[in-house]
């Protein structure tokens, strides 16, 4: 599977830059929640599931926390909070896991919970799988992941820039159902899955993993198809484009943002607007400000319908 995020990436880049509270990410930060971005379209577009697919990173560098989020609809939406210097050359390392303790998360969180449901959710760290040292790029850090949370050999290139953010992915799956349809046994149809398909995935894979950054953005997808795998038979189905394909779209909402208040307790908000005269929250995703006066925050805690926490209806 491939993906080039444009205006979608773009738009993601506008919105923090005109922030005037926080404005434009450093460009490591840039590339890293691209490659975050074209990633989540990726795995969602893989796994078709109804609801949200989001990639998390935490880290205990400049970069504390990362964001993509990605849903069915291949609505998108991506932030990151930035607290530190952050220099021209920083590695992954650098941003997100200087002294070892940064994490990777992907959840998947239904769209329709059933009573008692919880999201799913895999955590792993940035390290290599000895413990001795830090993944050199997120493309590792999930092909790492797939191996150990999901038993999928998986080669992924990602880029991004300030225009594009593109990934390729490759995945091997199973066939054993195939072999079992055919009639051949658990045994064979292991023993051809290690030798045919294993030498097919290594093949696809390398041919795959010499693409380069500079290749991936630059180039469209037929140009990068054509160039890869020029010796295979290629089916290439129908793109998900314009209104069907990626988009910025963000799930805030006042009626979010209340619900969140209601949550802190009066006397939090209330001391809140006594220090400054009213509640401002901002989206961190797409930079929206809702303002709640004193007026509004009354409001919120006197609508019978929303007790405060703890009191009694």
């Amino acid at each position: 599977m491939m993906v080039r995020l444009t205006d979608a990436w773009q738009d993601i880049l506008q919105r923090r830059a005109s922030n005037t509270e926080t404005g434009a990410y450093p460009a490591p930060v840039r590339e890293l929640l691209g490659e975050m971005a074209a990633a989540a379209v990726l795995l969602q577009s893989n796994i078709k599931f109804n609801g949200a697919l989001v990639l998390q990173i935490f880290g205990d560098g400049p970069v504390k926390v990362a964001v993509a989020e990605v849903h069915s609809n291949l609505a998108l939406r991506a932030t990151a909070s930035v607290q530190g210097h952050v220099s021209a050359g920083d590695t992954l390392a650098d941003l997100v896991n200087v002294q070892g303790q940064g994490r990777c998360a992907i959840t998947l969180d239904p769209q329709d919970r059933l009573p008692g449901q919880q999201p799913y959710q895999g955590v792993v760290p940035l390290n290599d799988a000895q413990g001795s040292g830090s993944l050199g790029s997120l493309a590792q850090v999930l092909q790492q992941y797939m191996h150990q949370s999901e038993q999928l050999d998986t080669t992924l290139v990602l880029a991004a820039n300030d225009q594009v953010a593109a990934g390729l992915l490759i995945q091997r799956m199973p066939t054993k159902g195939v072999d079992n349809l055919a009639g051949a046994t658990e045994s064979e149809a292991d023993a051809r899955d290690a030798l045919g398909e294993n030498e097919d995935y290594r093949r696809i894979a390398a041919l795959a993993a010499s693409l380069t950054r500079d290749e991936l953005l630059a180039l469209d997808v037929d140009t990068v198809l054509r160039r890869l795998f020029w010796e295979e038979k290629l089916l290439r189905f129908v793109p998900q484009e314009g209104e069907s394909g990626p988009h910025f779209a963000c799930t805030c909402s006042r009626e979010r943002v209340q619900s969140m208040l209601r949550s802190l307790g009066r006397e939090e908000v209330q001391s809140v607007v006594a220090e400054r005269g009213s509640v401002e929250v901002g989206c961190d995703y797409c930079g929206a400000q809702y303002s709640f006066d004193p007026v509004d925050v009354a409001q919120l805690f006197t609508d019978a319908s929303h007790p405060a926490p703890g009191a009694m209806q």
